[in-house]
């Protein structure tokens, strides 16, 4: 029996609703995770996965120490001095060699949930040098937004999102919120709050090709993959041709409505059903339903962000909601705001840095242009074996596994070998890490603080928790933040920005202050909306008063402001811009697109409510029910090829060829198949369950060209990839 048993409020950090947890601590060890009914937002709620991240916590495949590639490809347990030393003195040698253009550093998706990570890596990275390189998950996920938010606003920060709170009419294209519980828009119980639509008198429209989890709940709407920008250039004609748009209203809002209707011009709902498989009055009707609710918001996220238009579709998303008057209005889509003083005219310079940064710094390879500073991870691969000026020489891979999520896993993972030093940061020997020189173990979520800064400005409502350490680090693992703090500190020679990161700390310590990325974030709670100000609002916020006295969070607003855009749009008098040559060219592109011969059907890709990409497959409790990696197919589709529920069936693009099981569905449009990602354990990673699920790297059907990357911002082209199937 436990000598001490405590319960601690903490959060999830998997996925961005962030939902309350409850962590039962006996004699220091995490035995249990619970919903926290005490949470203001989740009350109560929270997914398998979350519940099941105990087994992730204590899982014996973690990796607790240091280890070292040995010469027999298995690797062995070394000290942190050891390992430290090695690493610090290979990548020295190599930056004096090189230059700073030698270096990679790969960040997946679960970085973005610690805040002292996202800012260590960032300052090591662009700290090194000003020609590192820098590839994260975002070329897989998000860039699309950013770049569609930089052209419209003037910053990739600046990020709308649906008020589901309070809107009449919700429209949801290729996501399905039920399972990804909100992308890019943090909202617990999404579910919930999406059902109380429908609950007072509203409606949920849900457009994609599966009749997904969220299609199922709500109005499903099947449309052929990659088929939104049509729809969404459809749905604008219909509403300029009916006069449908409130030209004087929004003209005082935004730039450029005349050359966005010219744009649109051509695309009729009969000229883009054939590309749609929508019948023009649906289109008709839903653009009316949109212009004459009393609020109504547009949101779309994964299955409009990675076909070979997603910045094209993000940014029609935002023109209908701005041509339909809703924009920066309660019901429609609304900007999050930190509340911070000086916030706008620091927007202002971090929108032109970046701004300039997007025209001006480009991929070695291809040409592409940086997004929040970082290239497309598609082109890693190449850029460490095309020999020149800023060949990649050493990679460091962080919270990621880009050999099941990059396109062309294979490359990457040939591409490896050519590299002089390669380390990972990770709680697993996974496929990639499985590559590397160093595996160096770091701490899972609850045994670190922590504070979501990165959702701060997607909550629909404004909210704040922050979360000491549940637990202490197990064995000998180490926050991520503390590894690059280390490496920083043995370069030799210090590049002038870890030099001056040194200097601060030493004045700061002579002040009794410790400067470490909680020193930061502090900062930044204080300032923003409901903080302390340093002292100057009696009863604000510090981290520690988080933590204190609010550790089941804090509810700043019950809505997100609205009327707020000419703070947030950093455009000369916070007006938005619609016309962009780039957009331009990117809708001129629709009309010449062409299927290849002898690939009848399209593949899209397909969220599971017990996955998170590869990194959860080593749970029992989510692998339990001798779960499998299967496609689904449209019945009549299988049918034509005499296979049935359970078959093994071989799925070839142009690209590369899997095999998979297979199920068979109603609830798919004809000529689709939809297959998870994040599969594909073939036994080169340390985690025994994840082995034994193998299953099929469905991003051996993608290309890693060049000629395939969107380049208007460098997203992988990972839906509606043209594919045959033949029963095996």
């Amino acid at each position: 029996m436990a000598d001490s048993i405590e319960y601690r409020p903490t959060f999830c950090r998997i996925c961005e609703p962030l939902c309350g947890m409850i962590a039962t601590v006996e004699d220091g060890r995490l035995t249990a995770l619970r919903p926290d009914r005490d949470h203001p937002l989740s009350t109560g709620f929270a997914c398998q996965k979350g519940i099941a991240f105990t087994e992730v916590q204590n899982d014996p495949d973690r990796v607790t120490v240091p280890l070292r590639k040995t010469g027999d490809g298995g690797f062995e347990e070394v000290s942190w001095e050891e390992a430290m030393t090695d690493i610090a003195a290979r990548l020295s040698r190599i930056v004096r060699r090189e230059g700073s253009g030698a270096v990679g550093w790969y960040f997946g998706n679960p970085g973005a949930f610690s805040y002292s990570h996202l800012m260590w890596a960032g300052i090591f990275i662009k700290g090194l040098g000003r020609h590192t390189h820098f590839f994260t998950a975002a070329s897989q996920d998000v860039g699309n937004r950013m770049v569609a938010s930089q052209l419209l606003y003037g910053t990739p920060t600046a990020l709308p999102i649906p008020d589901v709170l309070r809107t009449e009419l919700l429209v949801v294209i290729g996501a399905n919120p039920v399972v990804s519980h909100g992308s890019v828009l943090t909202l617990p119980r999404i579910k919930d709050r999406i059902s109380d639509v429908v609950k007072r008198g509203g409606r949920v429209v849900v457009i994609d090709p599966r009749k997904t989890e969220t299609a199922s709940a709500f109005e499903w709407l099947g449309i052929r993959p990659d088929g939104d920008a049509y729809l969404l250039l459809s749905v604008l004609q219909v509403l300029f041709d009916e006069g449908l748009v409130a030209c004087d209203a929004i003209r005082r809002q935004a730039d450029g409505l005349e050359w966005l209707q010219l744009r649109c011009a051509s695309f009729t709902p009969e000229a883009t059903s054939a590309r749609t498989g929508v019948e023009p009055e649906v289109v008709r009707a839903l653009a009316r339903d949109l212009a004459r609710a009393s609020s109504a918001a547009v949101y779309g996220r994964f299955g409009t962000s990675t076909g070979q238009s997603g910045t094209l579709t993000t940014y029609l998303i935002d023109a209908v909601n701005i041509v339909t008057g809703n924009l920066d209005s309660a019901g429609g889509t609304l900007f999050g705001d930190l509340g911070i003083p000086g916030q706008r005219w620091s927007m202002k310079l971090t929108g032109a840095y970046l701004r300039r940064a997007y025209r001006t710094k480009r991929s070695r390879v291809g040409g592409f242009p940086r997004v929040i500073g970082a290239e497309p991870a598609t082109l890693m691969a190449k850029e460490i074996t095309t020999p020149g000026r800023r060949q990649i020489r050493a990679l460091f891979v962080s919270a990621g596994n880009p050999v099941l999520s990059v396109p062309n896993g294979d490359e990457l993972e040939s591409a490896a070998a050519e590299l002089e030093l390669m380390v990972g940061l990770d709680l697993y020997v996974t496929e990639t890490t499985a590559h590397c020189d160093y595996i160096l173990p770091v701490t899972t979520m609850y045994e670190r603080d922590d504070f979501p800064v990165t959702f701060q400005t997607q909550q629909t409502t404004p909210f704040r928790q922050a979360t000491e350490a549940v637990v202490d680090p197990v064995g000998d693992v180490r926050q991520e933040w503390e590894i690059i703090d280390d490496l920083m500190q043995r370069m030799d020679p210090r590049p002038p920005v870890f030099a001056v990161l040194s200097g601060v700390r030493k004045l700061l310590g002579w002040c009794g202050v410790e400067f470490t990325p909680r020193t930061l974030i502090d900062g930044i709670i204080r300032m923003s909306a409901g903080g302390d100000r340093f002292g100057m609002r009696r009863g604000g916020l510090t981290f520690r008063r988080l933590t204190a006295d609010y550790p089941h969070g804090k509810v700043l607003e019950q809505f997100l402001p609205s009327g707020i855009a000419k703070t947030v749009v950093v455009y000369r008098g916070g007006r938005v811009h619609l016309e962009h040559a780039s957009i331009a060219t990117e809708i001129q592109k629709l009309s010449k697109r062409t299927a290849p011969e002898g690939f009848p059907l399209l593949m899209i890709g397909r969220r599971e409510p017990r996955s998170e990409n590869s990194w959860m497959h080593n749970s029992e409790l989510l692998m339990r029910g001798e779960r499998s990696h299967q496609a689904l197919m449209n019945i009549r589709d299988a049918a034509v090829l005499d296979i049935f529920d359970g078959d093994r069936i071989g799925v070839t693009s142009p690209y590369g060829t899997i095999e998979i099981g297979v199920r068979t569905t109603e609830d798919i449009m004809a000529g689709v198949i939809a297959i998870p990602h994040g599969w594909g354990h073939r036994g080169t990673g340390g985690w025994q369950v994840a082995n034994r699920a193998g299953g099929a790297n469905v991003n051996r059907l993608t290309s890693s060209s060049p000629e395939d990357i969107e380049a208007i911002s460098g997203m992988a082209w990972l839906t509606g990839v043209p594919v045959r199937v033949e029963l095996l």
